[in-house]
């Protein structure tokens, strides 16, 4: 509300300065302009102030007013208190130093300076206090003045607090743009956000990467705990992936147990695959949510501009995709948009249709890996695993098809198969050799689980004690008493209980407290990197044997591959072992054989220090040498070189870029030549794609291809020079 021109304002004598602002109602005489005689104008105007005075004091509203410097001459007495000042001491100050500002805050509007040396008037201008303890806005009004002469006098003006209508608006912003739940970025909001820096760095060529999370058993915390810890439970996720990636504006929540993160300038898949390997081991430590422990897990999709995409719906497609790949690919892991994922999905699919009826048809198989004591040699045991012979892909690993099994609803029927046919062969066998069972959490879940076991040994004459059953630790989720009664009806039956994969991200020593376990087998996790100088997996593993010694159950050490890693299993006291050291599985007519012999003793054998994994696959690759490509085909790939066929009589020394595909280029030297072979060694070590795969830690960026093909010359890639000739095979 603007000040009625007729009541004016001059400039501030010594006897304005008074608390209370006598001046302004008190000498109306002298600030109205009229005669002291006039009786009925000096009324009408003492009725207007009196109004005025009313309304200043019903706290609807303020007046101010300032010299031509721009300087206080009136404030409402109130409005000084609630900014923590007093009448006398803000007059004479600037107006503009009672208001931070503007581009403080973001506002997109002219400037109180701007306007009073302009002389313009303004309407509603939104300002804060700049008053410490003082967090108001208001909405501020004012008219320029000017003497007879049309000399600028200074202003008048009048101002309202709009701080409701200011938080309130502010709240409608929050939660279009912010989940209330959890208080991250909608998906509107991180849509939007990734749109514009997108945009931004295709025109500035810069990277930028996304992942998408989604949490693995999280619907099994809504089930068996309810709704609101649900909400607790996401509450406690978006701070854990804050804690990690640190800028909460990257950091959304898509809805239900959906989340994403924008990463910009990050292309390297090395430090993103670190990044998601430490996100989902975050994210699998065990919640506290109203009294109740919960464990739930993560998978994670990277997708990387512009590699993967150059557009948002590409680039989120794309994520989604490797999300999908990490999912089917066993969960609790991370994975890497490429090409190859989408006839990935296509070949899944088909995989889901075909597995309705492998078991009708016979295609799936037993072999059995045996379990050796590490003092005598001898086999104790096997582990049943499962194998699938497709009449057309061949032989397919269970960690392709049991993902499928279990979200198609397949894996009790499978689960039943495995547990009947290991019951049976195991029943074939002479002497009292134990087998070993591995049991999913969705049959675990199921009440019928020891109806079947109980079954199975019925039907096949098996003793109870010979046989085990794995159980991941995973089936803890909720440690409800229906977890209790299950390990209590199993163990009646008079079977063994092995808790596997232990120390993979669930552990916790209340479940060896409770579940009555046999045996505790130590992830292969541990082993691999247990002889690397400065590793603490050794310590790790020693603690965990001390535990199970003190609570008489035994330990086995799984994927022992290296005589080195077999010595130092040794030294840590670990009672048995499973891996290639002693044996791959044997189908069920080896196995006959060896234990018709009587006691099954096995030498280690195999490399004598751990090194890289190796991976053997025959996949087309091309090799760059001189500005002329050859097809290659490598055989054997590790992180530190690869094993290829294509070429003949390459020197030794020879140094290729070997091209992967999709922008993926590393240099390689030859380091072994066997006419049509090669052995070579790449100069930067290839990194894990999260899914048992390797990739390139950096990739040749679009914009650089783009730019190489229209140049007259080629891509710039190393310079190489031979001493012989060699060729094409």
């Amino acid at each position: 509300m603007d000040v009625p021109s007729r009541i004016g304002f001059g400039e501030r004598g010594d006897d304005e300065a008074g608390e209370g602002q006598r001046g302004f109602f008190g000498l109306l005489g002298t600030r109205t302009g009229k005669p002291r005689g006039d009786i009925a104008a000096n009324l009408h105007t003492h009725e207007a102030l009196l109004l005025l005075q009313n309304y200043e004091e019903s706290g609807q509203g303020w007046f101010w007013s300032t010299d031509a410097k721009g300087r206080l001459t009136y404030i409402t007495d109130s409005v000084a208190r609630l900014m923590g000042r007093t009448t006398g001491t803000l007059l004479g100050t600037a107006f503009t130093d009672l208001f931070l500002p503007v581009d403080s805050h973001g506002e997109r509007q002219r400037t109180l300076p701007f306007l009073l040396t302009r002389q313009s008037k303004f309407d509603k201008l939104p300002l804060r206090s700049a008053f410490e303890g003082d967090d108001r806005w208001w909405a501020i009004s004012g008219r320029p003045q000017f003497d007879s002469g049309g000399k600028f006098t200074g202003y008048r003006g009048s101002g309202t607090d709009v701080t409701a209508q200011r938080r309130s608006a502010e709240d409608a912003s929050r939660l279009a743009l912010y989940d209330s739940l959890t208080g991250l970025a909608n998906r509107f909001n991180i849509s939007k956000k990734l749109d514009t820096t997108l945009a931004a760095f295709a025109q500035q060529q810069r990277s930028c990467a996304i992942m998408l999370i989604d949490l693995d058993r999280f619907k099994q915390v809504n089930d068996t705990l309810g709704h609101p810890a649900g909400d607790a439970l996401l509450k406690q996720v978006a701070e854990r992936l804050l804690k990690i990636v640190g800028d909460k504006e990257m950091v959304s929540r898509l809805g239900g147990d959906e989340f994403q993160i924008i990463l910009p300038d990050i292309e390297d898949r090395g430090k993103l695959g670190d990044m998601a390997a430490d996100i989902i081991a975050s994210l699998s430590q065990p919640y506290s949510v109203e009294g109740s422990r919960c464990i739930i897990g993560a998978s994670v999709g990277v997708a990387i501009a512009p590699f993967d995409g150059l557009s948002s719906d590409d680039l989120v497609r794309n994520a989604d995709l490797a999300l999908y790949a990490a999912k089917g690919n066993g969960r609790g892991r991370f994975s890497f948009y490429s090409s190859d994922l989408h006839t990935a999905a296509e070949d899944r699919r088909a995989l889901e249709d075909d597995l309705c009826d492998a078991l009708v048809r016979r295609e799936m198989t037993l072999i059995y890996q045996p379990v050796v004591n590490s003092r005598s040699n001898m086999v104790s045991g096997v582990e049943a695993l499962i194998r699938w012979a497709h009449p057309e892909r061949g032989v397919i690993s269970p960690a392709v098809f049991i993902p499928i099994a279990e979200e198609a609803g397949l894996i009790w029927k499978i689960g039943e198969w495995v547990l009947r046919t290991a019951c049976e062969d195991a029943a074939s066998w002479p002497g009292d050799m134990r087998v070993a069972v591995n049991v999913s959490p969705i049959q675990f879940a199921n009440a019928d689980l020891p109806k079947m076991v109980a079954k199975a040994l019925a039907a096949t004459g098996l003793a109870p004690g010979r046989l085990e059953l794995e159980i991941t630790e995973s089936v803890f989720l909720g440690d409800t008493a229906e977890t209790a009664r299950m390990f209590k009806a199993l163990k009646e039956l008079g079977v063994r209980l092995a808790l596997d994969d232990f120390g993979t991200g669930y552990s916790s020593l209340a479940y060896l407290q409770s579940a009555p376990f046999d045996k505790i087998k130590i992830d292969q996790s541990f082993v691999r990197d247990a002889t690397i100088p400065g590793s603490r997996n050794a310590a790790i593993i020693a603690a965990i044997v001390a535990l199970a010694e003190a609570l008489e159950m035994e330990t086995t050490a799984e994927g022992i591959e290296s005589l080195d890693q077999l010595e130092l299993i040794r030294k840590l006291n670990v009672s048995h072992v499973q891996g290639y050291v002693y044996s791959k599985a044997v189908p069920q007519a080896e196995l006959l054989e060896h234990a018709e012999a009587g006691s099954w003793t096995i030498k280690p054998a195999g490399p004598a220090r751990q090194r890289n994994d190796r991976f053997s696959l025959f996949r087309k690759v091309g090799a760059i040498h001189d500005n002329h490509r050859y097809a290659v085909v490598i055989r054997n790939l590790s992180a530190t070189g690869a094993f290829i066929e294509g070429l003949l009589d390459v020197p030794v020394g020879t140094r290729f870029v070997i091209d992967f595909g999709e922008g993926q280029l590393v240099t390689a030297t030859v380091r072994r030549s066997m006419k049509h072979q090669q052995g070579v060694e790449f100069e930067q070590t290839m990194v894990s794609d999260g899914n048992g795969g390797l990739c390139t830690r950096h990739r040749v960026s679009p914009y650089l291809i783009a730019a190489a093909t229209q140049s007259t010359s080629a891509l710039a890639l190393p310079s190489f020079t031979t001493t012989s000739d060699w060729k094409a095979a």
